[in-house]
């Protein structure tokens, strides 16, 4: 009986290929619409991430989101430092100042300002040089990807000169960065250099990074921290999804690829469901046919099942194989990096076409259950 239904199911071929293509778009559409956007929200927050030594975050009050910063008072690093269960606490300045290289070429950049004597905070994944060279004077580390929008079309070398607010800086090492919500240069120096790139305020300290001593969690630090201190203290994890949750709120991303991502379930629920349930009416004379041959209900719903199995399962493969394949095109380009085929994608794309299936076979199924065989031999 199973080849009679996997026959039954490849006789029209123009139908079942265009179930499976119907299945296949769906779930191209969906993988690759759910992946870009998870990557692009991940994006917002990836400069905290790449600070791998801090666990703890502290802020202005204010604050909502990493782009967002307002100077503390050079105090609040000693208050930081006072609250019990901080290993150590250091400065971290952000600013956006304009890097311009010696032919004229320039862009506005990210600035990071590492304590002076620790480097905290500092590229851990370097592809030349090495960030303990941030230790020498007038030296910085810019990304890969900062690199070959200032120096578009050279290789990479050390000792290139950039000029920050007429300071003249080398670069003594290029990281691999994570890419950025926007697409800028990401350059590391020291807290005393990174100051003098933009024009003096009176305060500059962006933020204060902290670790907790061990026997204290990260949460109870930022808990005691923002008693403390009255400052906005967060873990590297709440401050990242504080970051997602601005976006989501307060731009038009979600809308867009809310979309898209709309329309093809319901190109998979509707066309996909509707096209199956389609194929079993046309096919109720030989389902007939076989209930009047003696076979049983429980028979041909398991028949049904493996046709929507089948061609579920296939639709799905060849679907992941093209947003799989999407992905390793863009994966290696500068400007997408980061944006990947992520399986939780996978797994809700696959779960999601279940559910369609699941309804048009029950449907289906329904059709064929209620069905008299006389009926099919009445002219």
């Amino acid at each position: 009986m199973n080849f009679v239904a996997l026959r039954m199911l490849t006789g029209d071929r123009a139908k079942y290929f265009g179930l499976v293509f119907a299945i296949a778009f769906c779930t191209f559409l969906l993988e690759n619409q759910t992946s870009i956007f998870a990557s692009i929200m991940r994006r917002t927050s990836s400069q905290i991430l790449d600070v791998t030594d801090a666990e703890v975050w502290v802020m202005d009050p204010q604050t909502e989101y990493f782009e967002q910063t307002k100077a503390l008072k050079d105090t609040d690093l000693t208050r930081v430092r006072s609250v019990p269960g901080v290993a150590w606490a250091v400065r971290l300045f952000k600013g956006s100042p304009v890097a311009r290289t010696l032919s004229g070429k320039f862009a506005v950049s990210e600035v990071f300002g590492l304590d002076d004597a620790t480097l905290s905070g500092a590229p851990r994944k370097m592809l030349l040089g090495s960030w303990e060279r941030l230790r020498e004077p007038d030296s910085v580390v810019i990304d890969q990807a900062g690199y070959v929008l200032l120096f578009p079309g050279e290789p990479l070398e050390l000792g290139r000169i950039l000029e920050m607010n007429d300071h003249r800086v080398a670069i003594v090492g290029i990281s691999d960065a994570s890419a950025p919500f926007l697409s800028v240069p990401i350059i590391h120096t020291r807290y005393s250099e990174a100051v003098n790139f933009l024009g003096r305020e009176r305060t500059q300290l962006s933020f204060v990074i902290a670790r907790a001593q061990a026997g204290t969690t990260p949460e109870e630090l930022a808990a005691r921290i923002s008693n403390a201190t009255a400052l906005r203290a967060r873990t590297t994890g709440q401050f990242m999804w504080d970051c997602i949750r601005y976006y989501l709120r307060n731009t038009g991303i979600p809308v867009n690829f809310g979309i898209t991502i709309a329309v093809a379930i319901v190109v998979g629920a509707v066309v996909a469901g509707q096209t199956f349930y389609l194929f079993t009416v046309e096919n109720l004379k030989q389902f007939g046919a076989l209930k009047a041959m003696g076979v049983t209900n429980p028979r041909l719903v398991g028949m049904i099942l493996l046709q929507a199995g089948s061609v579920a399962a296939l639709g799905f493969a060849i679907g992941t194989g093209m947003a799989a394949t999407f992905f390793e095109i863009f994966l290696h380009k500068l400007a997408t990096r980061g944006i990947v085929l992520i399986w939780q994608s996978v797994g809700l794309t696959g779960a999601c076409i279940l559910f369609v299936v699941i309804v048009a076979s029950i449907l289906s199924i329904r059709r064929v259950l209620v069905l008299e065989p006389a009926e099919v031999f009445r002219a």
